[in-house]
């Protein structure tokens, strides 16, 4: 046993050795990038215009940018065009890219040949190109399907352009069972961009701004990451099976000093973002900010504001891309939203808005917001959307992932609250009691250095604890995991926000009096949920007792909020607005149990393996090792004082004890799983198997920091976090 474990050492002080010695690479090695680079792989409307005729190309953009039904009449035609264009460029296959309710996204390539008589063509149909039939018993459904039940249909999405990646045309497409059931993320968020366009639209159209004819939700989603040395990863079965450290105790050095943060990039790191970028860009993702985070080896993508659906679509790619390169550049990318404890965990920012089809963001209040009535009901429109349906918000970012999260290290609490700024919230205020003629004049700050230039402060600060923060012309939903894709969020949001626009449209259409209405909107906005207004510390204990005195829920694990995506009032809003049936509200729910239950259960049978395998070894090691040496002690003379080895064996004895006692109980506990309901199962990974989990953990970190490092079988904290 002892020799096992010395190899694996080895094994890690040569992986150590070959981070060291792989080239770091130089962000210029590459050609330059200019212009014309960005969505060079994209079926972009240049594209369109240079292979479609002139009136097909007309007819799809009116599909695009109007919102018009499509034409399928026009679909030979734009396959046919797709098909040489991607061919031009090198692609043999094509594939409906989909995003099921795993979180992820599929695919299935089938090549363009096609036998015709005795050679073989290539060839693209306009069925091929509408619609194709993946098998849906595989993926989850919630109970809608029958496993025996398989055949589901991927439907084109013309209003998220396709593009070419690894010699294959991907078509961004929508995922629905034989029977019409929604099976993705996408055909919900479609539906709630309809709903909201439609009901921004009356709202508009009541405010006087006849001039509008589309409203379209915008997104730029923030991506935090963590980059680790491959052959590192590769020695942790507990990161290769879950994506995070289910041990590990602290590294001496943290983010304590604030050093990483906005840092100096590293040059593998750098050559790693710039690729990135590049493979982004060609893509027609606008990546656009790129930084060191707080954590040691935390970085972040912020993309440029996007068309929401194609902000969905071009998150997952991004994840894919970022996955798969940092393997190219000998590191691994990890998602997980707590990989390593004791440092930030990563979010990703959903930065959300509506931009008008004339180019307006409702969102933006203008040279004059305090008297700028449309952006104030807009601001209503949006508290009075999360005070409603904070439950449903909480829901979309629940997951067993950011359970771990939440509540610590820049990320918000469980408990939903908008901060607005004091400014604007007393804006606000004033406006709703007639008096939001006159604005406080921005201040000037005074850098005291003559040659720097003069700033002007902004109207309000910005609340890192804060889970839903107003940040000028845009609301940032800060509770997104970092692994979780955007659309459910999305989807809720652009939901709730378009019933309370409805409610306003039904008011000032009946309004003899705009400017009145507006007034008394406001006013029974402020009254009925100003509660969702905070803006202090989300962290403090303080906020935790006032928020329950006001009422606001505090769902903390994802389970408490799962229950609450069925109730009576939720189940209306998604039939009201066409978003979801009932059916597929409650397949949704048992999803999300099944998930959350699948995903703990797997991350105790790792800690289990882990246990008995490797760490159990090594304090066994450790303690005959201490033997020896007391050994060679007394046989060099018996007066010699082995107190520091019985110390140190009791200790370590101890420690594995408590190792093989929690190990047991675990094991236990997961041979016992319940068979009953995926609500019942949830409830037992969280009460069960969570509290075991942490047992467990806390005795193998302790051990940890006595083994020797040379019997310590696997990668510590401080090597993965500073080893590249």
């Amino acid at each position: 046993m002892q020799q096992l474990t010395i190899m694996s050492d080895s094994t890690r002080t040569q992986a150590i050795s070959a981070i060291a010695s792989v080239p770091a690479g130089t962000p210029g090695e590459s050609a330059p990038v200019n212009i014309d680079y960005y969505g060079a792989d994209v079926f972009s409307t240049e594209v369109m215009k240079k292979y479609l005729p002139k009136d097909t190309a007309k007819t799809l953009l009116s599909t695009i940018q109007d919102g018009l039904p499509l034409d399928a009449d026009i679909a030979a035609d734009v396959a046919h065009a797709m098909k040489q264009w991607a061919i031009e460029r090198g692609a043999t296959h094509y594939t409906h890219w989909f995003q099921p309710m795993t979180g992820s996204t599929a695919e299935k390539h089938d090549s363009f040949l096609d036998p015709k008589g005795m050679e073989p063509v290539m060839s693209f149909s306009g069925k091929n190109l509408i619609v194709s039939e993946p098998d849906a018993s595989s993926f989850p459904s919630g109970g809608l399907r029958c496993t025996f039940e398989a055949r589901g249909y991927t439907a084109w999405d013309p209003t998220s352009p396709a593009f070419i990646k690894d010699d294959c045309l991907y078509i961004p497409t929508a995922f629905c069972s034989y029977t019409g059931e929604a099976l993705d993320k996408k055909t919900p968020l479609l539906r709630s961009m309809h709903a909201l366009n439609r009901e921004a639209g009356r709202f508009l159209r009541a405010m006087g701004w006849a001039d509008v004819t589309a409203v379209t939700p915008t997104v730029g989603a923030e991506q935090e990451y963590f980059l680790i040395p491959k052959e590192l990863y590769e020695q942790r079965r507990d990161l290769r099976y879950t994506g995070r450290t289910l041990f590990g105790a602290m590294a001496p050095k943290g983010q304590e000093l604030d050093d990483h943060y906005f840092g100096t990039i590293k040059p593998r790191v750098m050559a790693y973002m710039k690729e990135l970028d590049e493979e982004l860009w060609r893509r027609g993702v606008m990546a656009k900010t790129e930084h060191n985070e707080v954590a040691p080896a935390q970085h972040e993508l912020a993309p440029f504001f996007t068309t929401t659906n194609i902000a969905a679509d071009g998150n997952q790619l991004t994840m894919e891309l970022m996955q798969r390169l940092a393997q190219k550049h000998g590191m691994v990318c990890l998602l997980a939203e707590k990989p390593f404890a004791g440092v930030n965990g990563s979010g990703k920012h959903n930065n959300w808005s509506l931009v008008t089809d004339t180019g307006r963001n409702l969102l933006d209040g203008g040279s004059d917001p305090a008297n700028n009535l449309t952006y104030l009901l807009m601001l209503a429109a949006v508290m009075t959307a999360v005070d409603e349906y904070q439950a449903l918000l909480r829901i979309t970012v629940a997951t067993a992932g950011n359970d771990h999260r939440l509540g610590a290290s820049e990320a918000p609490p469980a408990i939903l609250s908008i901060f607005l700024g004091e400014a604007l919230q007393n804006t606000l205020m004033q406006a709703a009691c007639g008096e939001g003629s006159t604005a406080a004049a921005r201040r000037e700050l005074e850098m005291r250095v003559p040659v720097m230039p003069h700033l002007r402060q902004d109207d309000s600060d910005r609340n890192r604890t804060s889970p839903f923060a107003f940040t000028g012309n845009k609301f940032e939903f800060r509770m997104l995991g970092s692994s979780q894709s955007i659309s459910d969020p999305n989807t809720v949001l652009n939901t709730a926000v378009a019933e309370v626009l409805g409610r306003y449209a039904d008011r000032l259409e009946q309004s003899a009096d705009r400017e009145d209405t507006v007034r008394t909107l406001l006013q029974e906005t402020l009254e009925q949920h100003g509660r969702i207004l905070f803006n202090g510390d989300g962290y403090s204990e303080e906020w935790q007792q006032e928020a329950e005195r006001r009422g606001l829920l505090n769902l903390r694990t994802a389970p408490e909020a799962f229950a609450h995506l069925t109730e009576e009032k939720n189940v209306a809003l998604f039939a009201k607005h066409g978003i979801f049936t009932a059916a597929e509200l409650t397949s949704r729910q048992e999803i999300h149990y099944e998930t959350y239950a699948k995903c703990i259960r797997i991350e105790a049978a790792t800690m289990a393996e882990m246990v008995r395998r490797q760490i159990l070894p090594a304090g066994q090691a450790a303690l005959r090792e201490l033997g020896q040496t007391s050994r060679a002690k007394q046989e060099i003379s018996p007066l010699l004082s082995c107190k520091a080895e019985e110390l140190l064996g009791t200790q370590i004895a101890n420690y594995n004890d408590m190792l093989l006692a929690g190990c047991t109980l675990l094991e236990n506990l997961l041979r016992d799983f319940p068979s009953g309901t995926e609500e019942q199962k949830a409830l037992y990974a969280r009460d069960r198997l969570l509290p075991a989990m942490n047992e467990l953990r806390q005795a193998a970190d302790a051990l940890e920091q006595m083994c020797p490092a040379h019997l310590w079988p696997m990668p510590t904290y401080g090597e993965l976090l500073y080893g590249v």
